[in-house]
């Protein structure tokens, strides 16, 4: 396992100390600072970026080969930290020792430490790693005018000012699809110079604007429209699998719902944050997956393999399988009879 810990030291950005350790190449481009690397470590890019009011970025999109870890010490200034996983998923913990928690793909989560303590990542090998990192340092922040950080939620609040017996502070809250998307334009913001720092910073001011609403919500025991709870994720988990195991039987996304006591506005966020699709579409990739390795691993006849996946018209099958893989199903068994044949000569 590779280790890389970062000092809080001003005169040092956070990205030449990454850098010493992952060998890359770095940028400057309008305050932006971006990490490249591509070596025998892993491949990805780590942006930073630091606003007025003491609030930065720093978003991560990385594949390392072996487990990585990074700790970052908190010295004399705690930031409270809003996170949220885009793609893939990593550890933390607040003391480097072995009591990780898992940070989940499309939870919101905040965190703030004790100072002089540690803020541990724990980066899996082999996954894609999306991490988006949106620091607040409060004691600059409260300089602000019209903060409003009173209406923050008490438990927050405390946080924000500092308050010792709130800390280390950890919130795991509910899974947002509405944050996944503008964390997805953050990450894609064209132009550049004042054009493009001004689109991030109002895109970061809206993703920390929408994570402190989940926090009040969650703590009161509601949900945005656009949140899902861990029981809501367990439930789609489950209708994703009812799809599989029942993909000859007829399922509407008005069945699953009260099947699985979601309301359909529910089920489909839940897909979409899942699965990147809509319930219907999952269905159908189902269908196809199943039908596909049933042409190649059984003697049932296309019409049969039609009727087990639960569609009832084999010309609507073979146009949809066409769309899906460029080939008729009929002519993909010609295929991998073809092929069997030429091996076995």
């Amino acid at each position: 396992m590779t280790v890389i810990e970062i000092e809080n030291l001003k005169n040092l950005s956070i990205i030449e100390q990454l850098n010493a350790s992952l060998n890359g190449t770095v940028e400057h481009n309008y305050g932006e600072h971006i990490l490249k690397f591509d070596n025998k470590l892993g491949h990805g890019r780590i942006r930073h970026i630091t606003f007025d009011w003491g609030i930065s970025l720093i978003d991560y999109n990385v594949y390392f080969y072996d487990d990585l870890k990074i700790i970052y010490k908190i010295s004399e200034d705690t930031p409270v930290e809003f996170l949220f996983v885009s793609k893939g998923k990593l550890k933390y913990n607040n003391s480097d020792d072995t009591n990780y928690v898992e940070l989940e793909r499309f939870q919101n989560i905040i965190i703030s430490n004790k100072i002089n303590a540690k803020n541990v990542y724990l980066f899996p090998s082999k996954v894609n790693v999306q991490l988006n990192v949106i620091q607040v340092l409060s004691n600059e922040y409260i300089k602000k005018k019209n903060n409003n950080i009173s209406s923050l939620q008490e438990t927050l609040l405390a946080v924000f000012q500092g308050d010792s017996k709130k800390l280390p502070y950890k919130h795991l809250g509910g899974y947002n699809l509405k944050i996944a998307s503008i964390i997805e334009n953050l990450n894609t913001v064209e132009g550049a110079g004042i054009i493009k720092s001004l689109s991030i910073e109002g895109q970061l001011n809206l993703i920390l604007a929408l994570q402190i609403a989940e926090h009040k919500k969650f703590i009161a025991r509601d949900t945005l429209p656009d949140s899902l709870s861990k029981a809501d994720m367990k439930k789609i988990h489950e209708a994703a699998n009812y799809i599989v195991e029942h993909v000859s039987s007829y399922m509407s996304i008005k069945t699953l719902s009260t099947m699985f006591s979601l309301s359909p506005k529910k089920l489909q966020s839940g897909f979409k944050l899942l699965y990147s699709k809509s319930v219907n579409e999952y269905i159908r990739q189902i269908k196809l997956e199943i039908a596909r390795d049933m042409i190649k691993n059984t003697d049932l006849s296309i019409s049969e393999i039609v009727y087990h996946i639960g569609y009832r018209s084999r010309s609507y099958f073979s146009k949809i399988f066409y769309e899906k893989y460029t080939i008729l199903p009929t002519d993909y068994r010609d295929m991998l009879k073809h092929n069997s044949k030429v091996k076995s000569e």
